[in-house]
Protein backbone atom coordinates (compact mmCIF):
# COMPACT_ATOMS: atom_id res chain seq x y z
CA UNK A 1 0.00 0.00 0.00
CA UNK A 2 1.65 3.00 -0.89
CA UNK A 3 2.26 5.55 1.51
CA UNK A 4 0.16 8.60 2.25
CA UNK A 5 1.74 12.02 0.64
CA UNK A 6 2.95 14.58 3.33
CA UNK A 7 0.31 16.71 4.67
CA UNK A 8 0.62 20.23 3.05
CA UNK A 9 0.96 23.17 5.68
CA UNK A 10 -0.17 26.71 5.44
CA UNK A 11 -1.20 29.40 7.68
CA UNK A 12 -4.60 29.64 6.76
CA UNK A 13 -7.10 27.17 4.75
CA UNK A 14 -9.72 28.38 3.27
CA UNK A 15 -12.85 25.70 2.20
CA UNK A 16 -14.64 26.87 -0.44
CA UNK A 17 -14.37 27.87 -3.86
CA UNK A 18 -17.20 30.17 -4.43
CA UNK A 19 -16.56 34.47 -4.90
CA UNK A 20 -16.21 33.79 -1.34
CA UNK A 21 -13.43 31.24 -0.54
CA UNK A 22 -11.70 33.04 -4.02
CA UNK A 23 -12.33 36.54 -2.92
CA UNK A 24 -10.53 35.39 0.81
CA UNK A 25 -7.47 33.89 -1.27
CA UNK A 26 -6.80 37.08 -3.31
CA UNK A 27 -6.93 38.91 -0.29
CA UNK A 28 -4.99 36.66 1.60
CA UNK A 29 -2.04 36.37 -1.02
CA UNK A 30 -2.30 39.98 -1.05
CA UNK A 31 -1.42 40.44 2.96
CA UNK A 32 1.24 38.00 2.44
CA UNK A 33 -0.51 35.29 3.90
CA UNK A 34 0.41 31.77 3.00
CA UNK A 35 -3.37 30.02 1.91
CA UNK A 36 -4.23 27.20 0.86
CA UNK A 37 -7.89 26.90 -0.94
CA UNK A 38 -9.96 23.67 -1.23
CA UNK A 39 -13.51 23.06 -2.36
CA UNK A 40 -15.58 21.83 -5.12
CA UNK A 41 -16.49 24.38 -8.17
CA UNK A 42 -19.62 24.26 -9.24
CA UNK A 43 -21.48 27.00 -7.51
CA UNK A 44 -19.59 29.22 -9.58
CA UNK A 45 -20.44 28.19 -12.55
CA UNK A 46 -23.86 29.88 -11.87
CA UNK A 47 -22.82 32.95 -11.02
CA UNK A 48 -24.62 35.19 -13.90
CA UNK A 49 -21.40 37.87 -13.80
CA UNK A 50 -22.96 40.63 -12.32
CA UNK A 51 -21.71 42.25 -9.07
CA UNK A 52 -24.44 42.93 -6.45
CA UNK A 53 -23.95 45.47 -3.55
CA UNK A 54 -27.30 46.05 -2.76
CA UNK A 55 -30.60 46.56 -3.74
CA UNK A 56 -33.47 45.83 -1.93
CA UNK A 57 -34.30 46.94 1.27
CA UNK A 58 -36.23 46.21 3.51
CA UNK A 59 -37.48 43.41 1.75
CA UNK A 60 -41.30 43.53 3.47
CA UNK A 61 -41.24 46.78 1.33
CA UNK A 62 -39.29 45.18 -1.81
CA UNK A 63 -37.42 48.82 -2.37
CA UNK A 64 -34.89 49.29 -4.46
CA UNK A 65 -32.31 51.62 -4.15
CA UNK A 66 -29.88 53.57 -6.57
CA UNK A 67 -27.56 54.21 -3.74
CA UNK A 68 -26.03 50.82 -2.59
CA UNK A 69 -24.13 52.51 -0.05
CA UNK A 70 -26.89 54.73 1.01
CA UNK A 71 -29.07 51.06 1.44
CA UNK A 72 -26.39 49.52 3.46
CA UNK A 73 -26.46 51.92 6.10
CA UNK A 74 -30.35 51.71 6.50
CA UNK A 75 -29.54 47.65 6.62
CA UNK A 76 -26.67 48.27 9.56
CA UNK A 77 -29.53 50.42 11.17
CA UNK A 78 -32.28 47.62 10.91
CA UNK A 79 -30.31 44.38 11.25
CA UNK A 80 -27.72 44.68 13.33
CA UNK A 81 -27.02 41.22 13.18
CA UNK A 82 -26.06 41.05 9.28
CA UNK A 83 -22.80 40.14 8.52
CA UNK A 84 -22.43 43.91 6.24
CA UNK A 85 -22.66 45.70 9.79
CA UNK A 86 -19.40 44.09 10.79
CA UNK A 87 -17.37 45.54 8.17
CA UNK A 88 -16.70 49.08 7.77
CA UNK A 89 -17.98 50.91 4.35
CA UNK A 90 -14.35 51.88 3.62
CA UNK A 91 -13.31 47.88 3.90
CA UNK A 92 -15.92 47.59 1.73
CA UNK A 93 -14.81 49.62 -0.98
CA UNK A 94 -11.29 48.41 -0.75
CA UNK A 95 -12.44 45.19 -0.36
CA UNK A 96 -14.15 45.79 -4.41
CA UNK A 97 -11.46 47.80 -5.52
CA UNK A 98 -9.08 44.87 -5.11
CA UNK A 99 -11.32 42.20 -6.46
CA UNK A 100 -11.87 44.46 -9.63
CA UNK A 101 -8.20 45.16 -10.02
CA UNK A 102 -7.50 41.91 -9.97
CA UNK A 103 -9.78 40.43 -12.53
CA UNK A 104 -8.99 43.58 -14.81
CA UNK A 105 -4.82 42.04 -14.70
CA UNK A 106 -6.27 38.91 -15.65
CA UNK A 107 -8.26 40.30 -18.76
CA UNK A 108 -11.74 40.09 -17.23
CA UNK A 109 -12.62 44.20 -16.49
CA UNK A 110 -15.68 45.38 -15.21
CA UNK A 111 -17.28 48.23 -14.93
CA UNK A 112 -19.38 50.38 -12.25
CA UNK A 113 -20.29 53.85 -11.31
CA UNK A 114 -18.55 53.77 -8.06
CA UNK A 115 -21.53 55.23 -5.97
CA UNK A 116 -24.98 54.21 -7.55
CA UNK A 117 -26.27 51.08 -8.90
CA UNK A 118 -27.27 50.01 -12.63
CA UNK A 119 -29.87 48.23 -14.41
CA UNK A 120 -28.76 45.75 -16.76
CA UNK A 121 -31.14 43.37 -19.10
CA UNK A 122 -32.03 39.89 -17.86
CA UNK A 123 -32.34 36.50 -20.26
CA UNK A 124 -36.12 36.87 -19.53
CA UNK A 125 -36.96 40.27 -20.39
CA UNK A 126 -36.76 41.58 -17.05
CA UNK A 127 -34.40 44.22 -15.66
CA UNK A 128 -32.03 43.71 -12.99
CA UNK A 129 -30.29 45.86 -10.44
CA UNK A 130 -26.76 45.44 -9.56
CA UNK A 131 -23.64 47.42 -9.09
CA UNK A 132 -20.76 45.79 -11.30
CA UNK A 133 -21.07 44.42 -15.01
CA UNK A 134 -18.26 42.86 -17.34
CA UNK A 135 -16.68 45.55 -19.59
CA UNK A 136 -18.53 42.82 -22.24
CA UNK A 137 -22.16 43.75 -20.62
CA UNK A 138 -21.64 47.66 -20.21
CA UNK A 139 -23.14 48.87 -23.54
CA UNK A 140 -26.52 47.35 -22.32
CA UNK A 141 -26.32 49.88 -19.42
CA UNK A 142 -26.01 52.72 -21.95
CA UNK A 143 -28.39 51.19 -24.24
CA UNK A 144 -30.98 51.40 -21.86
CA UNK A 145 -30.15 54.47 -20.52
CA UNK A 146 -30.34 56.15 -24.28
CA UNK A 147 -33.34 53.60 -25.04
CA UNK A 148 -31.96 54.31 -28.78
CA UNK A 149 -32.78 51.91 -31.56
CA UNK A 150 -30.84 48.41 -30.35
CA UNK A 151 -31.19 44.90 -32.20
CA UNK A 152 -30.92 41.86 -30.05
CA UNK A 153 -29.31 38.53 -31.88
CA UNK A 154 -29.95 34.96 -30.53
CA UNK A 155 -28.96 31.92 -32.41
CA UNK A 156 -30.98 28.73 -33.89
CA UNK A 157 -28.09 26.86 -32.34
CA UNK A 158 -28.64 28.29 -28.28
CA UNK A 159 -31.08 26.55 -26.18
CA UNK A 160 -32.63 28.76 -23.11
CA UNK A 161 -32.41 32.44 -25.05
CA UNK A 162 -35.01 34.03 -27.23
CA UNK A 163 -34.15 37.50 -28.21
CA UNK A 164 -37.92 38.14 -29.09
CA UNK A 165 -38.98 36.93 -25.77
CA UNK A 166 -36.70 39.97 -24.19
CA UNK A 167 -38.08 41.90 -26.78
CA UNK A 168 -41.71 41.19 -26.32
CA UNK A 169 -40.76 42.08 -22.43
CA UNK A 170 -39.48 45.73 -23.39
CA UNK A 171 -41.18 46.85 -26.40
CA UNK A 172 -43.68 48.98 -24.35
CA UNK A 173 -40.48 50.99 -22.95
CA UNK A 174 -38.24 50.90 -25.30
CA UNK A 175 -39.92 50.91 -28.73
CA UNK A 176 -36.55 51.30 -30.65
CA UNK A 177 -35.72 47.54 -30.11
CA UNK A 178 -35.79 44.81 -32.85
CA UNK A 179 -34.93 41.24 -33.12
CA UNK A 180 -33.14 38.55 -35.48
CA UNK A 181 -32.54 35.44 -34.83
CA UNK A 182 -29.31 33.86 -37.17
CA UNK A 183 -27.19 30.64 -37.74
CA UNK A 184 -24.27 30.37 -35.42
CA UNK A 185 -20.77 29.91 -37.82
CA UNK A 186 -19.12 26.81 -37.65
CA UNK A 187 -20.37 23.71 -36.38
CA UNK A 188 -24.32 23.41 -36.14
CA UNK A 189 -24.31 20.51 -33.04
CA UNK A 190 -23.18 23.30 -30.51
CA UNK A 191 -26.15 23.82 -28.62
CA UNK A 192 -24.46 25.08 -25.24
CA UNK A 193 -23.16 28.02 -24.59
CA UNK A 194 -19.53 27.35 -23.66
CA UNK A 195 -19.47 25.70 -26.95
CA UNK A 196 -20.38 28.73 -29.01
CA UNK A 197 -17.56 30.89 -26.88
CA UNK A 198 -15.37 28.24 -27.91
CA UNK A 199 -15.71 28.89 -31.46
CA UNK A 200 -15.61 32.69 -31.56
CA UNK A 201 -12.07 31.87 -30.61
CA UNK A 202 -11.35 31.27 -34.20
CA UNK A 203 -11.28 34.43 -36.16
CA UNK A 204 -13.24 32.56 -39.17
CA UNK A 205 -15.94 32.48 -36.71
CA UNK A 206 -16.13 35.89 -36.16
CA UNK A 207 -16.26 37.00 -39.42
CA UNK A 208 -19.12 34.79 -40.28
CA UNK A 209 -20.93 36.23 -37.58
CA UNK A 210 -20.25 39.90 -38.03
CA UNK A 211 -21.24 39.28 -41.57
CA UNK A 212 -24.65 38.10 -40.76
CA UNK A 213 -25.26 40.72 -37.97
CA UNK A 214 -24.47 43.39 -40.18
CA UNK A 215 -26.81 42.26 -42.91
CA UNK A 216 -30.04 42.48 -40.00
CA UNK A 217 -28.27 45.99 -38.60
CA UNK A 218 -30.21 48.41 -40.56
CA UNK A 219 -30.48 51.57 -38.07
CA UNK A 220 -29.79 49.61 -35.47
CA UNK A 221 -26.65 51.96 -32.72
CA UNK A 222 -26.27 48.92 -30.41
CA UNK A 223 -26.04 45.27 -30.40
CA UNK A 224 -27.24 42.74 -28.03
CA UNK A 225 -26.32 39.22 -27.87
CA UNK A 226 -26.05 35.88 -25.32
CA UNK A 227 -23.00 35.97 -23.29
CA UNK A 228 -21.03 33.95 -25.24
CA UNK A 229 -18.26 36.10 -26.87
CA UNK A 230 -15.37 34.02 -25.90
CA UNK A 231 -14.24 32.51 -22.71
CA UNK A 232 -10.25 33.03 -22.38
CA UNK A 233 -10.15 36.06 -24.45
CA UNK A 234 -13.28 37.98 -24.14
CA UNK A 235 -12.28 41.32 -24.03
CA UNK A 236 -10.15 40.92 -27.62
CA UNK A 237 -12.94 38.61 -29.26
CA UNK A 238 -15.84 41.87 -28.18
CA UNK A 239 -13.59 44.43 -29.64
CA UNK A 240 -13.31 42.70 -32.54
CA UNK A 241 -16.74 42.03 -33.13
CA UNK A 242 -17.42 45.39 -32.54
CA UNK A 243 -14.86 46.70 -35.11
CA UNK A 244 -16.44 44.36 -37.80
CA UNK A 245 -19.85 44.92 -37.16
CA UNK A 246 -19.50 48.62 -36.87
CA UNK A 247 -21.51 49.39 -33.40
CA UNK A 248 -21.02 48.38 -30.15
CA UNK A 249 -22.13 44.97 -28.29
CA UNK A 250 -22.94 44.20 -25.15
CA UNK A 251 -23.75 40.65 -23.64
CA UNK A 252 -26.72 39.33 -22.18
CA UNK A 253 -26.31 37.35 -18.96
CA UNK A 254 -27.71 33.97 -19.76
CA UNK A 255 -28.96 31.04 -17.68
CA UNK A 256 -26.78 28.83 -15.83
CA UNK A 257 -23.98 27.25 -15.91
CA UNK A 258 -22.80 30.43 -17.48
CA UNK A 259 -19.78 31.54 -19.50
CA UNK A 260 -19.82 34.17 -17.03
CA UNK A 261 -19.00 31.69 -14.32
CA UNK A 262 -16.30 30.32 -16.18
CA UNK A 263 -14.58 33.45 -16.96
CA UNK A 264 -14.32 33.97 -13.25
CA UNK A 265 -13.26 30.75 -12.40
CA UNK A 266 -10.91 30.59 -14.73
CA UNK A 267 -9.58 33.94 -13.86
CA UNK A 268 -9.27 33.42 -10.30
CA UNK A 269 -7.55 30.07 -10.55
CA UNK A 270 -5.04 31.61 -13.32
CA UNK A 271 -4.50 34.83 -10.88
CA UNK A 272 -4.53 33.07 -7.40
CA UNK A 273 -2.12 30.80 -8.91
CA UNK A 274 0.31 33.63 -9.99
CA UNK A 275 0.03 34.56 -6.20
CA UNK A 276 1.35 31.71 -4.94
CA UNK A 277 -2.09 30.03 -3.89
CA UNK A 278 -2.38 26.68 -3.24
CA UNK A 279 -5.22 25.18 -5.17
CA UNK A 280 -7.52 22.22 -4.91
CA UNK A 281 -9.97 22.43 -6.68
CA UNK A 282 -12.98 19.65 -7.29
CA UNK A 283 -11.98 18.62 -4.05
CA UNK A 284 -14.11 17.72 -1.16
CA UNK A 285 -13.10 17.97 2.46
CA UNK A 286 -13.96 14.57 4.03
CA UNK A 287 -13.21 15.57 7.63
CA UNK A 288 -11.77 18.68 9.78
CA UNK A 289 -10.38 17.79 13.40
CA UNK A 290 -8.13 20.01 14.94
CA UNK A 291 -5.21 18.55 16.74
CA UNK A 292 -2.71 18.90 20.02
CA UNK A 293 -0.13 19.94 17.61
CA UNK A 294 -2.87 23.73 17.46
CA UNK A 295 -2.87 22.99 13.62
CA UNK A 296 -6.35 22.11 11.63
CA UNK A 297 -6.08 19.08 10.25
CA UNK A 298 -8.33 18.40 6.98
CA UNK A 299 -8.60 15.12 5.23
CA UNK A 300 -9.33 15.97 0.89
CA UNK A 301 -11.05 12.94 -1.00
CA UNK A 302 -9.98 13.48 -4.61
CA UNK A 303 -9.94 10.94 -7.92
CA UNK A 304 -6.29 11.34 -7.46
CA UNK A 305 -5.91 9.93 -4.21
CA UNK A 306 -6.14 11.21 -0.56
CA UNK A 307 -4.59 14.40 0.61
CA UNK A 308 -3.94 16.09 4.28
CA UNK A 309 -4.02 19.54 4.76
CA UNK A 310 -2.76 21.38 7.82
CA UNK A 311 -3.51 24.79 9.32
CA UNK A 312 -2.57 27.58 11.65
CA UNK A 313 -6.40 29.03 11.13
CA UNK A 314 -8.95 27.46 9.06
CA UNK A 315 -11.75 29.56 6.90
CA UNK A 316 -15.64 28.38 6.22
CA UNK A 317 -16.33 29.57 3.01
CA UNK A 318 -18.44 26.70 2.12
CA UNK A 319 -22.00 28.29 1.18
CA UNK A 320 -25.20 26.77 2.24
CA UNK A 321 -27.25 23.64 1.14
CA UNK A 322 -26.22 24.02 -2.39
CA UNK A 323 -22.73 24.30 -1.83
CA UNK A 324 -22.91 21.73 1.16
CA UNK A 325 -21.94 23.99 3.87
CA UNK A 326 -24.95 23.41 5.54
CA UNK A 327 -27.34 20.72 5.83
CA UNK A 328 -31.22 20.03 7.48
CA UNK A 329 -33.07 17.48 8.85
CA UNK A 330 -36.00 16.61 10.18
CA UNK A 331 -34.70 18.09 14.06
CA UNK A 332 -32.38 21.37 12.38
CA UNK A 333 -30.08 22.51 10.55
CA UNK A 334 -26.27 22.19 11.45
CA UNK A 335 -22.96 22.79 9.55
CA UNK A 336 -21.38 20.14 7.77
CA UNK A 337 -17.54 19.64 8.73
CA UNK A 338 -17.56 20.76 12.35
CA UNK A 339 -20.91 20.68 13.50
CA UNK A 340 -21.36 23.56 14.04
CA UNK A 341 -24.84 25.36 15.72
CA UNK A 342 -27.03 27.46 13.28
CA UNK A 343 -29.33 29.70 13.45
CA UNK A 344 -32.28 28.95 12.44
CA UNK A 345 -36.35 29.18 13.24
CA UNK A 346 -36.80 26.69 16.15
CA UNK A 347 -39.70 24.79 14.45
CA UNK A 348 -39.15 23.07 10.55
CA UNK A 349 -42.92 24.20 9.84
CA UNK A 350 -41.80 27.77 10.53
CA UNK A 351 -38.87 27.70 7.85
CA UNK A 352 -41.22 27.93 4.90
CA UNK A 353 -44.36 30.71 4.62
CA UNK A 354 -47.33 29.51 3.04
CA UNK A 355 -46.56 31.91 -0.31
CA UNK A 356 -43.67 30.19 -2.08
CA UNK A 357 -43.26 34.04 -4.02
CA UNK A 358 -44.00 35.71 -0.56
CA UNK A 359 -41.68 39.40 -1.31
CA UNK A 360 -40.02 39.02 2.10
CA UNK A 361 -38.50 35.80 1.24
CA UNK A 362 -38.79 32.22 3.60
CA UNK A 363 -36.96 32.55 7.08
CA UNK A 364 -35.40 29.69 6.30
CA UNK A 365 -33.13 31.92 4.01
CA UNK A 366 -31.58 33.87 6.95
CA UNK A 367 -29.84 30.51 8.25
CA UNK A 368 -26.54 30.46 8.82
CA UNK A 369 -23.41 30.53 11.43
CA UNK A 370 -23.53 33.56 14.17
CA UNK A 371 -20.35 35.23 14.14
CA UNK A 372 -19.04 38.03 16.42
CA UNK A 373 -16.98 40.75 15.06
CA UNK A 374 -14.13 38.97 13.81
CA UNK A 375 -15.87 36.90 12.37
CA UNK A 376 -15.64 33.99 13.86
CA UNK A 377 -18.51 31.19 13.82
CA UNK A 378 -20.16 31.19 17.55
CA UNK A 379 -20.83 27.57 19.36
CA UNK A 380 -23.97 26.47 21.23
CA UNK A 381 -22.89 28.45 24.04
CA UNK A 382 -22.47 32.05 22.09
CA UNK A 383 -18.93 31.99 22.31
CA UNK A 384 -16.29 31.86 19.39
CA UNK A 385 -16.06 28.00 18.55
CA UNK A 386 -12.14 28.62 18.33
CA UNK A 387 -9.88 31.84 17.96
CA UNK A 388 -8.84 30.90 14.82
CA UNK A 389 -11.34 29.41 13.05
CA UNK A 390 -13.61 31.80 10.58
CA UNK A 391 -16.05 32.13 8.16
CA UNK A 392 -16.84 34.24 5.15
CA UNK A 393 -20.07 34.17 2.76
CA UNK A 394 -23.47 32.69 2.27
CA UNK A 395 -23.11 30.35 5.23
CA UNK A 396 -23.54 33.62 7.13
CA UNK A 397 -26.91 33.76 9.04
CA UNK A 398 -29.21 36.75 9.27
CA UNK A 399 -28.95 37.60 5.59
CA UNK A 400 -30.67 36.78 2.43
CA UNK A 401 -28.93 37.52 -0.61
CA UNK A 402 -30.66 36.60 -2.97
CA UNK A 403 -33.72 38.52 -2.66
CA UNK A 404 -31.53 41.78 -1.09
CA UNK A 405 -29.44 41.42 -4.30
CA UNK A 406 -26.27 41.42 -2.15
CA UNK A 407 -24.78 37.98 -3.17
CA UNK A 408 -21.17 39.29 -4.46
CA UNK A 409 -21.21 42.05 -2.10
CA UNK A 410 -22.01 39.89 1.07
CA UNK A 411 -19.01 37.50 0.11
CA UNK A 412 -16.24 39.54 -0.84
CA UNK A 413 -17.09 42.11 2.11
CA UNK A 414 -17.12 39.36 4.49
CA UNK A 415 -14.08 37.58 3.07
CA UNK A 416 -12.54 40.91 3.40
CA UNK A 417 -13.14 41.01 7.41
CA UNK A 418 -12.34 37.49 8.14
CA UNK A 419 -9.26 37.72 6.58
CA UNK A 420 -8.67 41.12 8.39
CA UNK A 421 -9.29 39.32 11.32
CA UNK A 422 -7.12 36.60 11.09
CA UNK A 423 -4.03 38.93 11.46
CA UNK A 424 -2.15 41.83 10.29
CA UNK A 425 0.12 41.73 6.92
CA UNK A 426 3.29 39.54 7.11
CA UNK A 427 6.47 41.60 7.27
CA UNK A 428 7.47 42.60 4.14
CA UNK A 429 4.02 43.40 3.07
CA UNK A 430 2.82 46.72 3.21
CA UNK A 431 -0.85 47.38 4.46
CA UNK A 432 -3.91 46.94 1.97
CA UNK A 433 -3.75 50.24 -0.35
CA UNK A 434 -5.76 49.71 -3.78
CA UNK A 435 -5.87 53.53 -5.06
CA UNK A 436 -4.23 52.09 -8.14
CA UNK A 437 -7.34 49.88 -8.55
CA UNK A 438 -10.28 52.57 -8.37
CA UNK A 439 -12.68 53.43 -11.47
CA UNK A 440 -12.19 56.88 -12.25
CA UNK A 441 -15.24 56.00 -14.48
Amino acid sequence: MPDAPEPITSDLVIVGAGIAGLSAALFAAERGIDATLVGETGEILFASGLMDLLAVHPLEDGRTWEDPWAAIDALRRDIPAHPYARVETADIRAAFDALLGFLADQGLPYRRRTDRNVDVLTTMGGVKRTYCVPETAWGGVRAMEEKASCLLVDFDQLRGFSARQIASALEPRWPGIRTARIPFPGSTRGQYAEQLALALEAPGNREALAADVRACLGTARSVGLPAVLGLYRTEMISRDLRDRIGVPLFEIPILPPSVAGLRLRDAFHRGLTEKGIRLFPHHRVAAVRYEQTDKFVLDIAAPDGEHRLHGSALMLASGRFLGGGLRADRNGIRETLLDLRVHHPGERADWHRQDFLDPRGHPVNAAGLEIDDRFRPLNDGGEPAHERLFAAGSILAHQNWIRSKCGVGLAVASAWGAVKAYGPPTEGYASLSFEKYIDKN
